[in-house]
């Protein structure tokens, strides 16, 4: 009875944790959401709205808000803030000229009070494009440093081969077991 009981609590009885994906607008965050998904390269249009997908991996249930990074959307990312345990932004690695909109956006998101308890995984996506700034030259620009109320990490990803991405998920999983 009690191996039945087991069996049946990991198919229902875990937690479903809500995760919120922001950052510009062809950061790659449809990209990296429907690798988590599907393993694999969908082409995709510009996010008008959001994409809600749910996630299983290993024994995680996450559900997971992509939300659209165009300036006339931004407004509207707060309505998705309401019991979000974790915040992923990704930042293109390649737009240094937009990395200081995405410190503004990235600071205002934490003030918010619906976000106060949320932990923060930064992907910095397209690694492989030549020219790209690391986890190192991005963590500065962003002041990720001066975050003190949040758990957060960055990763150097790749949204169009799956590289990194699911060391991101590895630190959100460590956060969870805390």
């Amino acid at each position: 009875m009690g191996i039945v009981w087991a069996k049946l609590w990991n198919l229902f009885g875990k937690e479903e944790y809500k995760i919120i994906i922001v950052g510009l607008d062809n950061a790659g965050k449809t990209t990296i959401l429907y690798q988590f998904l599907m393993n694999e390269v969908v082409h995709t249009s510009p996010t008008i709205g959001s994409n809600v997908e749910e996630v299983r991996w290993r024994n995680l249930h996450f559900v997971m808000w992509d939300i659209g990074g165009q300036e006339s959307l931004r407004q509207a990312w707060s309505t998705y803030y309401s019991s979000t345990h974790f915040l992923i932004l990704v930042v293109d690695s390649t737009d240094r000229e937009r990395l200081q909109v995405t410190k503004g956006e990235l600071h205002q998101m934490l003030e918010h009070e619906d976000l106060k308890k949320a932990g923060v995984l930064i992907y910095a996506n397209k690694q492989d494009v030549k020219g790209s700034m690391g986890a190192t030259e991005i963590t500065q620009h962003l002041n990720l440093t001066s975050i003190k109320e949040h758990g957060w990490h960055i990763q150097p990803c790749c949204a169009l081969t799956g590289e990194g991405l699911y060391q991101g998920l590895e630190w959100i999983s460590s956060q969870i077991n805390r």
